[in-house]
This record gives structure tokens, sequence and C-alpha cells, in this order.
């Protein structure tokens, strides 16, 4: 494995990000998680006005009976291991299908479950395997991420709605965490965002937008704040561990 690229410019004294290179990509995530919300409600009420109508999915999806809701959670445990697009997008869909609380609920159960295969995967075949999996200049920043903020700082980056699934999970199963600590920062750091793009989702099925749009751009707002705020969100929470 190689260290961070020549640009990345010096690792901060303290705080959640080892490099500036660190810090554009959770910018840059950010950005296309609430372009890619956006922009996929969007496009299916424009594109495919028939996706848009709630009563004729749930329709559709009433053929597959108990079905529906393994299908959906299978998804996102593939989106988890494979990261094919943001797990928040298939997270509102979950909302405009099943309901806030149902569709959070299978979100987490996908997530959840994906975030434990990728994690085992890492511990049980080692860093060999990782390496052959991530980039090694990806893996070097993150690497120092975990090892510097814990605990707590995994909590921190589960929170943010903006970091990718499948690398935190390798990294983290190389880490010394154990298992059920791992699979608990899991459940309880993702579900705030995944409830409020399930609920995004349920009033994009009412035709509420007003109310969609107000809710992706608290989800923005809430992890700008927490970004900007995040040395001093991690120190506290490393004082109490």
């Amino acid at each position: 494995m190689t260290g961070p690229d020549a640009d990345d410019g010096p690792a901060d004294g303290s705080g959640l990000f080892s490099s500036q290179a660190a810090r554009r990509d959770a910018l840059r995530r950010s950005v296309v998680l609430l372009v890619a919300l956006l922009g996929t409600t969007g496009a299916l009420t424009v594109l495919v006005p028939e996706l848009t109508d709630a009563g004729w999915l749930r329709a559709q999806l009433a053929g597959l009976g108990a079905y529906a809701p393994l299908a959906f959670v299978a998804l996102q445990t593939v989106q988890v291991i494979l990261a094919p697009i943001p797990g928040q997008v298939l997270g509102g869909v979950g909302g405009y299908l099943f309901g806030t609380l149902a569709g959070t609920v299978y979100s987490m159960l996908g997530v959840t479950l994906g975030s434990a295969i990728v994690f085992v995967l890492a511990r049980r075949r080692g860093r060999p395997y990782v390496e052959r999996v991530v980039d090694d200049a990806a893996l070097a920043r993150w690497d120092a991420i975990v090892e510097r903020g814990g605990t707590g700082g995994l909590f921190v980056l589960f929170l943010l709605p903006t970091f990718p699934d499948d690398l935190l999970c390798l990294v983290a199963g190389l880490s010394t965490v154990r298992t059920r600590t791992f699979l608990a920062l899991v459940i309880v750091g993702r579900t705030p965002s995944f409830l409020a793009v399930a609920y995004a989702g349920q009033e994009a099925a009412s035709g509420q937008f007003r109310s969609v749009a107000a809710v992706l751009t608290a989800l923005a707002l809430a992890s700008a704040v927490v970004y900007l705020l995040k040395d001093r969100v991690l120190a506290r929470l490393q004082r109490r561990s």
C-alpha cells in the first residue's frame, strides 16, 4: 500500500480528515448525493410519469407479495457491497414505495446486512484483499482517519450521508473495532439520514414536492454543519469513549 498523493497537502494535526484530498472527497460526495437525489426525483417525474404514480407502483409490487420488501432489502444490501448508486437514493425510493417507517426499516436491514458482509470479508481476508479492491491513495487516507478517530470517528463518518459505505466498512474491518460495535455504529449512525430520505420519498409519492425539497435541503444543511464542526464533534466523542 502506498501513501497519499503528493498533492494531498500536509496532514492535519488532529481532526477527522487526514488531508485536503479527504476533505475535497467528502465535499464532492455531499454535492453528488444532493444532485442525485434531486435529479432522480425530477427525472422520474418528467421522463417516466408511470413511476411517479405511487398507487400504480404499489399495485405492481403487490404482485410480488411478501417478496417485494425482500427484493428491496436485497437491493440495498448489494448497493453497499458494489456501491453502484448512493444508498440514500434507494432510501428515498423505499419511502416512496413503502412509506417512511417501513421504507426506513427495509433500507436499514439491507444497509446493515451489506455492511456486515463487507466488514467480515475485510476482517477474514485481511489487508491484501482490501488493497486489491481499494485504490491505494484512498485506502491510505481513510486508514489514517479511522486510526486517528477510533470509534468516535467512525460514528461521525457513518452519521454523515456523504461517505462511501463499502470503503468505510472495509477499513473498519481492518481496525480493532468489535463486530457488534461496528454494527451498532452503522445502525445508529445511518438511520437518521435514511429516515429523512424515506420521509422525502413518502412526500414525493403524495405529490408534496415542496416538502421533498425542504427535507433534502435540511439534510444537506445538516451535513454541511456537521462537516464544518467535525473536529469539535469528534473531540467530544473521543472524550466520551
